[in-house]
């Protein structure tokens, strides 16, 4: 597999689309342990209208599922990659824990999403996740998910 995956190889692993697709691009890929990924967070993005209007700020939650999609695209691809699922498309979270904020992503940031696999399976998977914009932390979180087809 050829890195960076891009925006086009993305949407062939991922079934989310616009405006729901946070992964830009995946930079660094360990087939079954790590993935990085970045996200240009711009002006433009359509939750900054409401989150906040004087302040533009990426809610966390959207950082958090940024983290997942990234993880996602670890998964589906260790697993397609391994054996005969190559129908598999998608990742559900099952649990969301120790999610902690440090830093506010504002319009300009680029944010890097490194996920790391601490349990991998067929079915379920618990990534640790960081994002960070530059040597800042921004986030971080510890999601368990399970692989659907």
């Amino acid at each position: 597999m050829r890195l960076p995956l891009v925006y086009e190889d993305i949407v062939e692993i991922l079934p989310h689309r616009y405006p729901f697709l946070f992964v830009d691009r995946i930079i660094e890929l360990e087939l079954w342990k790590r993935a990085v990924g970045i996200k240009n967070v711009t002006n433009n993005e359509y939750f900054f209208k409401g989150h906040f209007p004087k302040r533009p700020i990426m809610p966390g939650v959207l950082i958090v599922e940024a983290l997942a999609q990234v993880g996602g695209v670890l998964a589906i691809l260790s697993i397609r990659e391994d054996s005969e699922k190559k129908e598999i498309s998608e990742l559900y979270f099952m649990s969301i824990d120790k999610v902690k904020f440090r830093r506010p992503v504002v319009p300009g940031d680029t944010l890097t999403l490194e996920v790391e696999a601490l349990r991998t399976g067929s079915k379920v998977w618990r990534l640790q996740g960081r994002a960070t914009v530059g040597d800042e932390l921004a986030a971080e979180a510890l999601i368990t998910a399970s692989l659907g087809s």
